[in-house]
């Protein structure tokens, strides 16, 4: 007989490619993980992991399991989703995980809604930028997650997840308030062809996007600063060190000495929530889609 655990110890160390990637991801100690795979050993009576240099690898029995466990886990995870929902009760632990723009946005309006209609429901909360999150529901380490994509650059989700949408959100530009467009009741980004921008990290889907909106109108853009909060953005463009994109989402308040001006283009980011499509029918999901969209029209 498999034990459940022991699979979902395998199926970890598989998704992760290393046993402290397995830990982290279930949260337990490396010991542990190799106790529990070495116990798996004994039970199936093969040798489910070889030594490959400082780390370990899968032996052809060990991904043959694996690709069993990830069947079985699923399968397990849509019964415990159509007992819920045939009991109809809000209950368990639900993870959630939201860029910060919408953790800050959205999360207290949302998160106080489902304690206060669901009080055996335990949320666990943190902050992730989709890059972290999309994949952390994909292994099952979240049960949603709230991210992110650009009109003009949508980004593509990985099979077996279900999304919703929570809102559009307009983004402006800020600028410091004695810059030349201050006054202005519309910008367009072409404008800024002499500016220094403040964007996100390299690699973050949001400065790719920048770096791609602005080429593509034929400005090459000049990177003054890199931060990944927008409220450090906004301090720095109040410091006059250059402008930035400020979305609405949790953007408030505004520090003083910057002005933000709309887009012409109406450039807007669509704001939506994922989940596992095998965890659809779970109340407790349908529930937390239901407050956030209740969130994002508060903000809207």
């Amino acid at each position: 007989m498999l034990n459940l655990e022991r699979l979902r110890t395998l199926d970890a160390l598989a998704r992760h490619g290393s046993v402290s990637g397995a830990a982290e991801g279930l949260h337990i100690t490396t010991s542990a993980v190799s106790q529990q795979l070495s116990k798996l050993e004994r039970e199936v009576g093969q040798q489910l992991l070889a030594k490959n240099g400082r780390g370990v690898r899968l032996t052809d029995a060990g991904r043959l399991l694996a690709e069993h466990a990830a069947r079985i886990l699923s399968q397990v995870e849509l019964a415990q989703s159509d007992l819920e929902a045939q009991r109809g009760q809000v209950v368990g632990e639900l993870r959630l995980a939201a860029f910060p723009t919408a953790a800050r946005g959205l999360f207290p309006h949302a998160l106080t809604a489902l304690r206060e209609r669901h009080p055996a429901l335990r949320l666990r909360s943190c902050e992730l930028e989709p890059e972290q999150s999309i994949p952390g529901v994909v292994r099952g380490d979240l049960d949603l997650a709230v991210v992110l994509d650009w009109y003009n650059k949508p980004m593509a989700l990985p099979d077996g997840l279900v999304k919703a949408s929570i809102l559009e959100d307009p983004a402006e530009v800020a600028m410091p308030v004695d810059h030349r467009l201050a006054e202005r009741a519309e910008v367009d980004l072409a404008e800024f062809a002499g500016d220094e921008w403040i964007t996100w990290g390299e690699g973050e889907f949001c400065h790719e996007w920048l770096m791609f909106t602005l080429r593509s109108k034929g400005v090459e853009p000049i990177i003054g600063h890199r931060a990944a909060e927008n409220h450090t953005q906004l301090a720095l463009v109040a410091a006059g060190l250059g402008v930035c994109v400020a979305p609405v989402l949790g953007r408030r308040p505004v520090p003083a000495g910057v002005v933000t001006v709309p887009l012409r283009q109406r450039v807007r980011r669509h704001v939506y929530v994922v989940w596992r499509a095998d965890a659809d029918r779970r109340p407790s999901i349908r529930a937390a889609v239901q407050a956030l969209r209740a969130a994002g029209e508060s903000v809207g």
